[in-house]
């Protein structure tokens, strides 16, 4: 899958999954938009019911207080005043109950005001036929029924009741209209939101399954790919040891054999110097027996006695014999170190447990005269243990410290530090020192193999930091180095605190 594959897919797949979150918040927003409205609509049409409840059950106590009043006159009954009495106090209160629940309509507002008003006088005329009645004035409490039957505020009570009666079954009507549309709507938008939710679920489930099936062929080819790079991985690493074997091989077979011919080289020239001094002295004896020639002693102290131009020669002779020893001496010292590299580069580690303490301590202690003459202090602070080659860990630590020492400040009291901590699985190991220091356009020459960094006033071929880095990484760590001239050495080396045989990094 290409690069610009995958990112078409992860935009479609944002997409979709945008798109889904859209439609379920416009569902769940018009949802409860709808429900609502629904609700609202029906607490409306209650209203409605409501509304021409009380203006039935107002009727209602009017038609009590008119028939128990004429059941007063017809009888003179106590019970017929009682109840006249009771439908006259609730009259009232209904209509204050009335206008609270109609105060929101100004129509049916304005209605209750006439209804009051009308009520108020009927109300009146109640009170003044029961008055007629008790002063036993029968003949002018009838007249005053059949007038108050037949006057304006009976009329009006009836006419506004039922108008407004009328105006609520309309706004029932329209409202129960709404509430039917709104619940037609909620539902149909639930059942859109719910379709589209399954369309999305299935596009998503059809993108998950593509993707799966992508996921899969990807694997197969990435566990081909593993076998085939395993296998090409196994295969390289072989021929690689095979040529690491074989280098080492040489290498030794070469300085082995550079060896017959260096012996040569230097027993002739020990015999070479031998017959220089026979030559000379034969030179010294002619010049003896020449009465004619000046005498001079020669500048090897051997007593002989030459002119000016053999005592010259001799000692050409004599530097000339200097050089070649010097140089063969070196010789021989470059191929003893490619002798012990080979021999170390075929040597087995075998991991055990070391104490880094102990071991930094046995060191510190077989390098102490060193440490005394060159007036250098040495303290070892806290280190982590490892599984490690005691021998490698010996010979990285020991050369890191000796070339501490070999290197410091003339005059200046030498303080190394070696300090260690661990983390991740590995041990942090540094030694540090107060010394020279490194040049950083040196720091990488340091660790190649036969050459050196700074001035050459101190013994060594250049072998001992390409030797120890060699070592850290078979034993599977890396070695770095901070310094600045004049302003001492940081090495620091990292190795893995439980190291075996099969996790081993040789050098290639």
């Amino acid at each position: 899958m290409t690069p610009d594959l995958r990112r078409r897919r992860a935009l479609g797949q944002i997409l979709l999954f945008a798109a889904g979150l859209l439609v379920l918040t416009v569902i769940s927003a018009g949802s409860v938009y709808l429900v609502n409205k629904a609700r609202d609509d029906n607490a409306w049409v209650l209203h409605a019911i409501e509304v021409q409840n009380q203006v039935n059950a107002l009727l209602l106590q009017i038609r009590r207080a008119e028939s128990s009043a004429r059941g007063y006159l017809l009888t003179s009954g106590q019970q017929f005043l009682s109840d006249h009495e009771t439908s006259v106090a609730a009259i009232m209160p209904a209509v204050d109950k009335l206008a609270a629940t109609t105060r929101h309509n100004p129509v049916q507002a304005e209605s209750v005001k006439l209804l009051r008003a009308a009520l108020e006088k009927r109300l009146a005329q109640f009170a003044q036929e029961i008055s007629l009645i008790k002063q036993d004035d029968r003949a002018g409490a009838t007249a005053l029924v059949r007038e108050a039957a037949a006057g304006d505020p009976t009329g009006i009570i009836r006419a506004v009741a039922t108008g407004m009666i009328s105006a609520e079954e309309q706004l029932f009507a329209q409202r129960t209209a709404n509430a039917d549309r709104s619940q037609t709507l909620a539902a149909s938008m639930t059942g859109i939101g719910s379709g589209l939710v399954v369309v999305l679920a299935c596009i998503a489930v059809w993108l998950v399954r593509r993707s799966t099936r992508a996921r899969d062929k990807a694997e197969a080819l990435l566990r081909d790919a593993n076998v085939h790079l395993e296998a090409t991985v196994d295969e390289r690493t072989a021929d690689l040891r095979e040529a690491n074997d074989e280098i080492q091989r040489f290498a030794y077979i070469v300085s082995h054999d550079l060896r017959a011919p260096l012996v040569n080289i230097m027993g002739f020239t020990s015999e070479l110097e031998e017959l220089g001094k026979d030559i000379f002295r034969r030179i010294a004896s002619l010049t003896r027996n020449s009465a004619a020639a000046p005498v001079a002693a020669s500048a090897d102290g051997a007593g002989l006695v030459l002119d000016d131009p053999d005592r010259q020669l001799s000692q050409d002779f004599s530097e000339a014999l200097s050089f070649i020893k010097s140089s063969i001496g070196k010789m021989d010292r470059l191929i003893t170190a490619i002798l012990n590299l080979t021999r170390e580069g075929r040597r087995e580690f075998e991991p055990i447990m070391i104490d880094m303490r102990e071991q930094i301590e046995a060191i510190v202690t077989t390098i102490a005269h060193q440490a005394a003459e060159a007036n250098a202090q040495i303290r070892i602070d806290p280190l982590p243990d490892i599984t490690s080659d005691r021998l490698a860990i010996e010979q990285i630590f020991s050369n890191l410290i000796d070339n501490a020492i070999k290197y410091l400040k003339p005059g200046v009291p030498g303080q190394i530090t070696v300090r260690g901590r661990s983390k991740l699985g590995y041990a942090i190991f540094e030694v540090t020192d107060n010394g020279r220091g490194i040049d950083p356009k040196d720091h990488q020459r340091i660790f190649d193999l036969f050459r050196r960094a700074g001035t050459q006033d101190k013994p060594g071929q250049g072998i001992g930091l390409a030797h120890v880095r060699a070592l850290v990484r078979r034993l599977g760590g890396t070695m770095s180095v901070q310094s600045e001239l004049n302003a001492g050495s940081t090495f620091t080396i990292t190795l893995p605190i439980k190291w075996n045989a099969s996790n081993r990094n040789r050098e290639s």
